[in-house]
């Protein structure tokens, strides 16, 4: 269907959004010293924690001169700044604590930040030992029936049915999550009693 009221900005706020995209994709300003390097090092850090991977990418935004980008880096792990195997283990907490999310999305985030394997599995077996998956998998099936069917759904109580679509959906929703493909058919059929339909692990319809 063909938007016959396209939106119009005023020139003030279209003069804000243009600031504020220079401002996000601009890039940084070119440093020429160590010193200065090592500075903005900090600050990066001071948002958040950077794999090595990601910080060595955000110095060579500031910097082209490759030796100064690998001098600060190497002070930076002397330093204990930044470190693989800690990230690794910190991000996967994160991640399984607060966003509740399986090991295999987080493995495949921690690849994406350039974090080698070993790290990766070490955090992700010393998670495992303190991490119940079916609970966690459990936690998200109930929030998306709360969501979809009210309140009571996941509860005690009466079955209250769910449609095929519905039920593909949210088995898909959890392998994207990262879970095994075994404990969501386990636990989707445990608490709605229906058999999960073959589906294709892809995107939802």
């Amino acid at each position: 269907m063909v938007n016959r009221f396209p939106l119009v900005f005023s020139p003030l706020a279209t003069r804000h959004f243009l600031l504020y995209a220079s401002f996000v994709f601009s890039k940084p300003r070119q440093l020429d010293s160590e010193s200065a390097l090592y500075d903005a090092a900090i600050k990066i850090l001071m948002r958040r924690a950077h794999s090595v991977h990601e910080m060595k990418q955000a110095l060579e935004r500031r910097c082209q001169d490759a030796a100064l980008v690998k001098n600060v880096l190497a002070r930076l792990k002397s330093a204990g700044y930044i470190d693989d195997a800690r990230y690794a283990k910190q991000f996967t907490r994160h991640r399984t604590e607060s966003r509740k999310q399986g090991k295999f999305r987080i493995a495949r985030d921690l690849r994406a930040r350039g974090v080698p394997d070993r790290h990766i599995e070490a955090a992700l077996e010393e998670t495992a030992g303190q991490t119940d998956e079916a609970a966690l998998v459990r936690q998200r099936i109930a929030r998306k029936l709360r969501a979809s069917r009210g309140p009571d759904a996941a509860g005690v109580g009466p079955r209250k049915t769910i449609d095929d679509r519905k039920l593909a959906s949210l088995y898909r929703s959890l392998l994207r999550s990262g879970f095994s493909a075994d404990v969501i058919r386990r636990e989707l059929k445990s608490i709605t009693r229906e058999d999960v339909p073959e589906v294709d692990a892809g995107s939802d319809p």
